[in-house]
């Protein structure tokens, strides 16, 4: 007579599977610009959130051509697709912030996809160390994006601040600064609170900076 398996050992066998099954690839894409409908590789990794198509819309939809002839700092970048959405609407050079080094290659492989490669780079770093001891202040205009996991702006939200007045202050002139976060976070602590534009594109909230020509 066979033997009936452990009470169990199904549920056990479903858990096994979930671990071992890859992620669903989900669809993300270059939205506006020279790339315009160019697919990004993203397999669906939850250390990753990428910001939902109609938030990156709106975002580019306000920045207009800001972006244009610009150095972009993608921080926190996950698959790259803000910093590449800004090469593909005419800024200069991107520069993705990744720690996690399984993203950072996502992010290469995007790169690869869209023979940007000249006009980019990657640091494999955490972000906060590497914009308070390695991100020298310059005259050029920036675009800088901050874009965390959510749970940032409660956890650390001391160096939240810290990294968004960093690169405040070390900007040049007429450089843009855009957060993202969720309806956690009060925007009113910000530098300068009464200078950002505020969206809300719930459940992401949206914060816009630009730094003035000094004495205009």
């Amino acid at each position: 007579m066979k033997r009936k398996p452990p009470r169990g050992d199904a549920k056990a066998d479903r858990r096994a599977q979930r671990r071992t099954t890859h992620p669903t690839v989900t669809d993300l894409k270059i939205i506006g610009g020279k790339f315009r409908g160019s697919k990004l590789t993203y397999a669906g990794d939850q250390r990753v959130r990428p910001m939902k198509h109609r938030v990156r819309e709106a975002i580019f939809n306000l920045l207009g051509t800001e972006v244009a002839n610009k150095r972009v700092f993608d921080l926190f970048a996950g698959t790259g697709a803000l910093g590449l959405e800004a090469l593909s609407r005419g800024a200069m050079h991107a520069t993705f912030i990744e720690q996690h080094f399984p993203t950072a290659r996502v992010i290469k492989k995007n790169i690869d996809q869209l023979d940007v490669g000249q006009a980019t780079e990657i640091i494999r770093a955490d972000t906060f160390f590497w914009v308070e001891h390695r991100l020298e202040a310059t005259d050029s205009q920036w675009v800088v994006f901050c874009c965390p996991p959510y749970d940032f702006y409660v956890e650390r939200q001391s160096q939240i601040l810290s990294l968004v007045q960093t690169m405040m202050d070390r900007a040049g002139d007429q450089s843009v600064v855009c957060v993202e976060s969720d309806e956690r976070f009060d925007f009113g602590l910000l530098p300068e609170p009464d200078s950002w534009d505020v969206r809300n594109y719930a459940p992401a909230v949206v914060g816009i900076w630009r730094k003035e020509i000094a004495g205009a």
